[in-house]
């Protein structure tokens, strides 16, 4: 590849212009060009100077000074951009990146802001890298500075990405539009030319021009406003921090807002549609907490004057954390009491604490690239937890995280899932990058280390690494470094990050008594897939142990399970409680077999506690007989967590061979003992899992005996059951889950208190107000005939409540009826009265219905184009549609349908990991079925008499 700083000698031969006196300010709008301008530079002779989808490094950006001026009614803008850049080497190209934008001048400056040429320079498009290169006659001399100059206008854009149109209606029907931005990974170059890579960091200085009758916000307060012609003003934002382009955010709208100040002088605003504005009032009150706490756990003040958090009507993901302007999905930030439930409210505030927890993790610290993108998602999920803990502790976070990490392990179990931290180089890939394994495989290790090193240790850890990357990027290595306190040499003359210089040689940790080093630990964590399975068998005094690579696709009896275990090693913190003493013993593994001394006088022996390790665990021989007689003789001498985990990892092990079915069904016999929600719930998930997929099977003998049991047996449960909102927050969802259950099985005292309290409901014209935590029940059970399905459809149309559009929603795809479905997904593939941001909510809630699981399924077969070009390949959207609509598909037949639609869009499906889980997922639901239907039958009949 020949570089850029050559292209002059073989492409163009050019005599230099002198330059021209310019003005001095270090903010253009326009530069003014030399008199006498020629006609501009011929492309002819010039071919574009870079071939790789990354940009060189030879040119810096330094600050960006941006104007925009985008027109509401016609839903275009004009922009100028001046990016100050710091050159590395001779060269005469500048290449960055630009999509979709229509650049009608470019033109460079030197420091003191005269042009290089009185040309119009040349701009060069590479469409399919999404890259621009501008050609300047004269070399850009290596240590120089200079400012590049563009005008350029665009459209808004339809879809969820770069500078976007949103709109809502007001409650008299009026339709209002707004403009937003969404730049994570790789859209900022959609909104503005830029180096739209996470390491080039940056000061932005944006200015933005609009009518009187909206608002502008970014990322900074407003410095100054200004009137302009034609009555617009312009709003001039102060210089950012040092960023990266995927943080830069602006909103144009007519929003209303609330405001407080937190205890250091942050000034926090959430802004929503004007009648929505009663529901910003929880979110500001999370907000403000949440930055207190954050500041408090870091040690690091928050740097940004302010911290506004804006409800976006069209928005694709569930929020984003741009760096004073979080961006949110309104049912993400906005909490109304008639109609959110407990669920409702534990979202909002999780959310908010992941925004805000990346104002650090993410913001201050980045990833140097997407690879990596688990250091600020990984963090930020884990975060969560933390600060909801700390700061709501009556929401009961930490009933949550079993089940993020229980995502984590269905995902990994996959042959086709991946490593952590993995290669992502097109912005397909990346955006793929967002995904189970980022944030809740990213979370669950991160939970394993903090318990491994003691939450002191990782917090400190943790503070050293923010502050030592500041305004930074950073590796995975950074972070173990930090977290060991590994110091260079520079690190102890500034004294900043080191506090005793016996720390540097020191990069282990003592555990269990053995040093261990944490980065070839943490290694076996990040840079390879997969999770481990410890099988366990007790040996007299000891216990003999041995990990394997934990696969729900291949059996070990199948030809290629040598091949698939091969290479694969993990350096496993062990932990385990046994009847002998009240302690938790540790160990570290980090061999293929080992062995730990427990003595012969212990009984039964739980691995894992708590969950806190990220790995499956095996009770080999009797094993299983022996946690399934502990659960009826004394249960409670377990944790809620280890019993909701011994639950898991039964039904894990059936699926992937190394359990009968029999065995696991029998563990959770001792349920109608558990007074926790949690266990109780996890069993109770998986029979109804059971269910699901056999009602779309045709064997109604089998359907009615599961239901029959599960209603038998879980009968107390459910009738002690009220229809209220009261009780605790782990009360509450048990009652939304159970009744949620027990009318979709059909129970007719919960389908006769429901129908009626439907029926009380639309006869009081909507005034009476419906428990929270059973309305989708009650709606769900009301969308049955044909006046409360319509009622509904016409109440989702006028709601200014997301929480209560969701549940409606969720309702309205329950009918028995197909032509119905048929028509929800005509509504929102059309986007007006169901909104395109939850098609693919959507499609997945008709796909759970077995009258509707075909028509979603081909619904996305014949509108796939459109889908891709609303949601973006790789997008988490089109991953959940495609994962949403064949996950229940259990038999050879519908595999075969998979792969030859797969093999209908090969291009596209060879760029996505997901079609690849989606054929995995599939060939484990034909095994599941193939060896567990009959020992399901035969163990129900058993029951069921």
């Amino acid at each position: 590849m020949i570089s850029g700083s050559f292209l002059v000698l073989l492409l163009f031969s050019v005599s230099l212009v002198e330059s021209q006196p310019s003005q001095s300010s270090q903010q253009v709008s326009s530069p003014p060009h030399p008199a006498g301008e020629q006609s501009p530079l011929s492309q002819d002779n010039l071919s574009f100077p870079w071939s790789r989808l990354r940009l060189p490094r030879y040119i810096i950006p330094l600050h960006y000074h941006l104007l925009l001026h985008p027109n509401l009614t016609t839903l275009r803008y004009t922009g100028t951009v001046q990016i100050q850049i710091d050159v590395l080497n001779n060269t005469n190209w500048v290449v960055l990146h630009s999509k979709g934008l229509q650049i009608s001048k470019a033109t460079i400056l030197d420091h003191n802001l005269a042009h290089l040429s009185d040309q119009v320079l040349p701009v060069l498009h590479n469409p399919s890298h999404e890259q621009i290169g501008i050609f300047s006659p004269r070399v850009l001399s290596s240590g120089q500075k200079y400012f590049l100059y563009i005008e350029y206008e665009a459209e808004l854009t339809e879809g969820f990405y770069g500078f976007y149109k949103s709109t809502y209606r007001t409650s008299k029907g009026e339709t209002r539009t707004l403009a937003s931005t969404h730049f994570e990974p790789t859209s900022a170059r959609m909104a503005f030319p830029c180096f739209d890579e996470p390491s080039f960091k940056a000061n932005f200085s944006v200015r933005i021009r609009r009518s009187p009758e909206y608002i502008s916000l970014s990322n900074m307060p407003v410095v100054k406003t200004l009137e302009i012609n034609n009555g617009l003003l312009e709003d001039e934002f102060s210089a950012s921090v040092k960023m990266s382009t995927y943080l830069v955010a602006f909103v144009i709208c007519d929003f209303k807002s609330v405001s407080a100040t937190t205890s250091s002088g942050v000034k926090v605003s959430i802004y929503a549609a004007p009648e929505k504005w009663l529901q910003t009032h929880y979110a500001l009150e999370v907000a403000v907490k949440m930055l207190d706490f954050y500041e408090e756990y870091f040690n690091i003040r928050y740097p940004l004057p302010k911290q506004d958090l804006i409800a976006i009507p069209d928005f694709q993901s569930g929020a984003m954390e741009n760096w004073g302007l979080t961006t949110y999905r309104e049912t993400s930030l906005l909490f109304d009491p008639l109609t959110s439930s407990v669920s409702d409210k534990l979202w909002v505030t999780m959310v908010i604490g992941h925004e805000l927890a990346h104002q650090w993790f993410g913001n201050l610290v980045t990833m140097e690239w997407w690879n990596d993108i688990w250091l600020n998602e990984g963090f930020a999920r884990y975060m969560e937890y933390i600060s909801v803990e700390a700061t709501y502790p009556d929401l009961k976070v930490d009933e949550y995280l079993l089940h993020t990490c229980f995502a984590a392990v269905g995902h990994d179990s996959l042959n086709s899932s991946r490593p952590i931290s993995s290669p992502a180089e097109n912005p397909t890939h990346i955006k793929e990058m967002f995904d189970t394994a980022s944030y809740d495989k990213g979370a669950c290790v991160l939970h394993m280390l903090r318990h491994f090193l003691t939450e002191d240790v990782f917090q400190s850890g943790i503070v050293r690494y923010l502050r030592k990357y500041s305004y930074r990027n950073a590796h995975n290595q950074d972070l173990w470094d930090s977290l060991t306190n590994t110091c260079s040499e520079d690190d102890f003359i500034s004294g900043k990050h080191c506090y005793s210089s016996s720390q540097a040689s020191k990069n282990a940790y003592l555990f269990a008594g053995e040093h261990l080093n944490l980065t070839a630990m943490m290694n076996s964590w990040t840079l390879q897939k997969g999770i481990p399975l410890v099988t366990v068998s007790r040996s007299g005094p000891r216990l003999q142990l041995r990990q394997d690579r934990f696969l729900r696709t291949v059996l070990p009896s199948d030809p290629v399970w040598a091949t698939v275990q091969q290479g694969f090693l993990w350096h496993i913190p062990l932990t385990y409680k046994t009847d002998a003493s009240s302690t938790i013993h540790r160990h570290l593994m980090t061999s293929q077999t080992d062995s730990v001394y427990i003595g012969e006088e212990v009984g039964w022996v739980k691995m894992n506690s708590d969950m806190t390790g990220y790995y499956v665990v095996h009770y080999a021989d009797d094993g299983w007989d022996v946690m399934t007689e502990l659960l009826r003789e004394n249960h409670t001498a377990l944790s809620y967590k280890d019993r909701t985990h011994l639950i898991h990892n039964a039904f894990q092990l059936v699926t992937a061979g190394h359990l009968p079915l029999n065995k696991a069904m029998d563990l959770i016999g001792y349920l109608q003992l558990e007074k926790h929600t949690v266990p109780l719930l996890q069993g109770l998930g998986y029979l109804e899992a059971f269910y699901h997929l056999i009602e779309k099977r045709d064997e109604p003998s089998l359907t009615h005996s599961l239901r029959k049991y599960i209603l038998h047996f879980f009968r107390a449960v459910i009738d002690q059951q009220t229809w209220s909102d009261s009780g605790t927050v782990s009360e509450r969802r048990l009652r939304s889950e159970v009744l949620s259950l027990a009318c979709h099985l059909d129970y007719p005292p919960c389908l006769e208190r429901a129908d009626q309290l439907f029926k009380d409901w639309l006869q009081s014209n909507e005034t009476l107000s419906l428990p929270t935590d059973v309305v989708e029940t009650v709606y769900s059970v009301g969308a049955q005939d044909e006046h409360g399905w319509m009622s509904l459809l016409h109440i989702y149309n006028i709601s200014l409540s997301g929480a209560q559009k969701h549940k409606i929603l969720f309702a309205l795809t329950s009918s028995r009826d197909a032509h119905k479905l048929q028509r929800l997904l005509a509504l929102g593939l059309e986007g007006k009265v169901i909104r395109s941001q939850d098609l693919s909510s959507l499609i997945l809630m008709v796909a759970r219905n077995p009258r509707g699981r075909y028509l979603a399924w081909n619904f996305v077969k014949e509108n796939w184009d459109t889908l891709v070009q609303k949601f973006q390949l790789g997008s988490f959207c089109i991953r959940n549609i495609i994962i949403g609509t064949t996950g229940q598909f259990s038999s050879p037949e519908e595999l075969s349908e998979v792969q030859m639609f797969f093999e209908s869009i090969k291009e596209q499906a060879s760029q996505l990991r997901t079609t690849q889980m989606a054929l995995d997922n599939v060939q484990k639901n034909i095994r599941w079925v193939q060896r567990n239907l009959e020992t399901l039958r035969n163990w129900l009949k058993e029951q069921v008499k």
